[in-house]
């Protein structure tokens, strides 16, 4: 989870100078924000999910005065529209929407940063266009594979938060508990709403406090009412994972190759449940050039100590 900052709290210099709703195609606008200097390095934000939005925070991550960031809401999530919409929402669609706007501004190259889901989103876009990519910054390293999601939110809380685990499971009919992951993957795509909002809420307090080293609050939210607001990522984070992230099976580390000669830093938390330092070593000893610096004491979110700064030396170096 992010620190609580806000247009309000931000100086002047980080807050957008321009921003606008581009139609991508399929009914669908997304929301792009420009932060910074005009014409400066150009660089792009992936936020992770998929389907959490860019935050004001994410902003203070670049230097306002050298940098030119582009900071998007992806398909479906933020102010994009529509809201939650899974329809036409998949990885092409999005490293297609990602040149959509590259050619919109005129960019040549650009640096991407991204973490989670916004790593596994660089990965793939700058293994598509390697020419269009200057250099990478990724967080918390995600390779989109099935097996990494059976551990973030099966295996790995079964072995470090096993009290957590039970209750999410326990959230679910006994007859569904034996597979919790397929069973809340089958009611967050259920197109009825009373049986996909209950279970949205529990995914989403379950993934938050899995992405903390020590989180303040572990519980998970009973009686939500159907007519509550959605949260983000779960509807949508549900969809990836039920297509596999829309990826053939090992294909962002197999096509690593296609990122030699591009320069890039892998920040990863040591103690990260969700996306464990694995990854990131597999993919930095296959990717000719990347940097791995992992952070001790730190989990899966931005906010653990010790994350920010190292990404902003890395988007600075």
């Amino acid at each position: 989870m992010l620190s609580k900052v806000t247009m309000k709290t931000l100086p002047e210099s980080f807050r957008p100078f321009d921003a606008r709703m581009l139609s991508v195609g399929d009914g669908h606008w997304i929301y792009v924000e420009e932060v910074g200097t005009k014409g400066g390095r150009p660089i792009v934000f992936l936020h992770g999910g998929p389907g959490s939005g860019s935050q004001a925070l994410h902003r203070t991550l670049f230097d306002p005065a050298r940098d030119h960031v582009f900071l998007i809401d992806q398909r479906g999530a933020g102010r994009s529209h529509p809201y939650l919409s899974c329809k036409a929402n998949t990885t092409a669609d999005l490293i297609a929407d990602l040149e959509m706007v590259r050619e919109h501004f005129a960019i040549a190259k650009w640096m991407l940063v991204g973490g989670s889901w916004g790593s596994t989103l660089a990965i793939a876009y700058a293994e598509r266009h390697p020419e269009r990519v200057s250099s990478l910054v990724l967080r918390a390293l995600f390779l989109g594979t099935d097996e990494e999601v059976r551990w973030a939110f099966v295996d790995g809380p079964r072995i470090f938060r096993p009290e957590m685990f039970e209750a999410f499971c326990n959230h679910l009919p006994p007859d569904e508990r034996k597979d919790p992951l397929a069973a809340y993957v089958k009611r967050l795509t259920d197109p009825d709403r009373a049986i996909q909002a209950p279970s949205a809420h529990v995914w989403f307090a379950y993934e938050r406090a899995l992405s903390e080293l020590a989180p303040k609050n572990t519980a998970l939210p009973d009686n939500v009412p159907s007519d509550a607001r959605l949260p983000p990522t779960s509807i949508i984070e549900a969809h990836y994972i039920k297509n596999s992230f829309f990826l053939e099976p090992g294909e962002l580390l197999s096509n690593a190759h296609r990122l030699a000669g591009i320069p890039g830093t892998i920040i990863q938390g040591r103690y990260d449940l969700l996306c464990p330092p694995k990854n990131a070593y597999a993919l930095a000893a296959a990717w000719p050039g990347a940097r791995l610096e992992i952070i001790d004491h730190a989990g899966h979110s931005m906010t653990e100590p010790g994350v920010m700064d190292a990404m902003r030396r890395a988007i600075n170096d």
